[in-house]
């Protein structure tokens, strides 16, 4: 329902997101305005995001209005309502996280080549371009916000920009990132062109044929399918998370993907009406391989924060396989079963910005504290930096779908909706979405793999590298930032019947139903079709866990003399790191196995004693080349150099050839016109 509230309820946030980046201007001769004031305004928005857009989805009501800025004719339409009020909720969780972690963290950039009022300026007006979007009413604010989002980003992702590496990931970046706003610009001016009114209200009452729907369609796929890193346009994403500065790593992770996501959600189930049967089965193919393919590569990986870019693929594959379940089950007259699809996919989007926020800060703390981002450089961490293994495992625990916590909730639903194509009468749909739900389930299994490998290789084990400082935890606000996410995400592991009792008011706008089975037992168990087809109770899953520990270790503990001792060696003597698995050796039966995925080039470097000839040193190195950029994008690339070089002809540095060039252009020109 429609409230006359103030808009400064909602434009809140945003001013204050804005008034953060003003005042870290001033940090380039004051530091302490950016760690104090600009990181205490960044968080005052993204807790009153919280609150405002968890006030707007809790109590299921639409705050409108108009801002005076815009054009003469075309004012800024604002709109808060329970859509984008969920997505406010998961800017202002990430953005309250950063504000206690960035004071901390920008430290070490104080005395280097790198300006901090760039750093948080920029950070402001990111917070504030996705708050704004989230806002938009109307195409014209939209693409203005979506533009201020990426360019800010931009300028994030190159902040170091003095390593080559950086200025070509934030190049590469801005560069997909404008080919998407083009491609939404045209689905929008498709919308458009009926009616000739920008805003969504507008947008809503265009009766657009089948196949201009279906244009529209495409050119929003692709624009936001772009900025969520949907495969095969991802190419940019895991070159510009790693090199940004770990805050806005997670930022760009937990949240622009996600307002990516909130774009397609509107264009698709609000903006165009009814979706088409074909466009689920589109999101579905493209959900699936996509997190095949980013966990796959993930596994490969052996920097940890380019490692968690190729997961958050992953993750954007898990909820467009939600989405587009949602859509194959409302064009087959099973709304109720489209709702199901459509939490999964929202409570997917929550949880991932959690968990992948956890995640990303963490990676931060570590690479703080050793400068180093390469995993076969880690191990044995835990002793030195123990509150954040236990974050990270947090982490690592939810990302993998393991119960109690929140990233199995979102992946179980997901599964529950897919089990259901029994009642769908088309053949095709009942061959294909079983086999889309038997590749998540590889999925899942190759993701829980991929993190204990991370964790293991990280944290356990000895030191594989000797660093020249000492390792120690960091600052207290990174602490505090990575357990405010840990705990979120085991609260909403714990109490999901809770969180989709919120949520469900969304598929009940945009589908027609909600999900009144999932707590008709209580708050205790989950049930999402009914307490016959499958049921979930978190705490009691809890409860177990925890009774089965402390009888573990109360039988271990009290029935026997406990004796240490050292392993058995294996007869080397003394035990050497280098007898530990790498990160390679790890995964290198799952390489042997989805060989054909990658380009992998291996190389085996021997060192041998001239004299004795025995080998003194054995190196080996394994490269592996993302085949969508070798396929797709490597000759298109070299077709417009070819193309821009065939150009470069007429350019002859001749005043005289050029005033011909225009003389002979005016006169095409006006014969057009005539």
């Amino acid at each position: 329902m429609e409230t006359s509230l103030p808009i400064n309820v909602v434009i809140f946030p945003v001013l204050a997101a804005l008034l953060s980046s003003l005042v870290a201007l001033g940090a380039y001769r004051f530091p302490w305005l950016l760690r104090y004031l600009a990181f205490l305004l960044l968080g005052l928005a993204g807790i009153s995001a919280i609150v405002s857009g968890g006030w707007v989805l809790i109590n299921d009501i639409s705050i409108s209005g108009e801002l005076p800025l815009g054009l003469p004719w075309l004012k800024w339409h604002i709109r808060l309502e329970p859509l984008s009020g969920f997505f406010w909720v998961i800017v202002g969780i990430l953005t309250t996280a950063i504000s206690s972690y960035g004071p901390s963290y920008v430290r070490e950039f104080e005395s280097g080549p790198y300006s901090l009022s760039t750093l948080g300026f920029f950070t402001g007006l990111f917070v504030a371009g996705m708050l704004l979007v989230l806002l938009a009413d109307d195409a014209f604010l939209f693409m203005i916000a979506w533009e201020i989002m990426s360019l800010s980003s931009y300028f994030l992702v190159g902040y170091q920009h003095l390593q080559v590496t950086h200025r070509r990931a934030a190049f590469l970046y801005l560069l997909m990132a404008q080919l998407g706003a083009l491609a939404i610009l045209l689905a929008f001016s498709i919308l458009i062109s009926i009616n000739g009114d920008f805003t969504f209200a507008t947008m809503r009452q265009a009766e657009l044929s089948p196949l201009w729907a279906n244009i529209a369609f495409g050119f929003g796929l692709l624009g936001f399918g772009m900025k969520a890193g949907l495969v095969p346009i991802h190419v940019w994403l895991p070159e510009a998370h790693p090199v940004a500065p770990s805050p806005i790593s997670a930022l760009m992770s937990g949240v622009m993907l996600k307002v990516a996501i909130y774009g397609l959600i509107r264009l698709v189930f609000d903006l165009l009406g009814t979706p088409h049967w074909s466009w689920g089965i589109i999101l579905l193919i493209m959900g699936s391989s996509t997190a095949f393919i980013g966990i796959l590569y993930a596994l490969m990986q052996n920097n940890l924060k380019r490692l968690l870019a190729y997961s958050s693929i992953e993750n954007m594959g898990i909820i467009t396989i939600g989405l587009g379940l949602s859509i194959l089950f409302i064009a087959n007259g099973h709304p109720l079963l489209g709702a199901l699809a459509m939490i999964a996919a929202l409570y997917h989007a929550l949880n991932h910005a959690l968990f992948k926020g956890l995640l990303f800060l963490s990676a931060g703390s570590i690479l703080q504290a050793t400068h180093e981002q390469n995993l076969e450089n880690f191990g044995g961490l835990i002793r030195y930096l123990p509150y954040t293994a236990f974050f990270f495992l947090i982490g690592c625990l939810a990302i993998s779908g393991l119960p109690p916590l929140n990233g199995f909730v979102s992946e179980w639903l997901t599964f529950q909706a897919a089990l259901q194509t029994p009642s769908l009468t088309s053949g095709v749909l009942r061959a294909v979405i079983p086999l889309s739900a038997a590749l998540l389930a590889l999925t899942a299994a190759l993701s829980a793999t991929c993190f204990v490998k991370v964790y293991g290789v990280t944290f356990l084990g000895q030191p594989r590298h000797q660093f020249n400082h000492p390792i120690q935890e960091p600052a207290w606000g990174m602490t505090i930032a990575q357990a405010f996410l840990a705990l979120l995400c085991l609260l909403l592991g714990i109490f999901p019947t809770t969180i989709i009792d919120v949520i469900e008011i969304i598929p009940q706008h945009l589908v027609g139903y909600d999900l009144p089975s999932a707590s008709e037992q209580g708050w205790l168990w989950l049930t999402p079709i009914s307490a016959e087809v499958a049921s979930y109770s978190a705490p009691l899953v809890l409860l177990a866990i925890i009774s089965v520990w402390f009888i573990f270790f109360g039988l271990l503990y009290t029935t026997k003399k406990t004796r240490r001792t050292s392993p058995w060696e294996c007869g080397f003597g003394t035990v050497s790191p280098r007898m530990q698995y790498t990160a390679t050796a790890f995964v290198m039966p799952i390489q042997r196995i989805f060989k054909p995925a990658w380009r992998i080039e291996e190389l085996v470097k021997e060192q041998t004693d001239k004299k004795t000839l025995y080998p003194q040193a054995i190196r080996y190195e394994l490269h592996i080349a993302d085949r969508f950029w070798l396929i797709l994008y490597e000759p298109f690339i070299g077709l417009v150099a070819t193309i821009a070089r065939q150009i470069g002809r007429i350019q002859t540095g001749n005043i005289r050839t050029y005033l011909a060039y225009s003389f002979f252009t005016l006169l095409i020109l006006l014969w057009l016109i005539t």
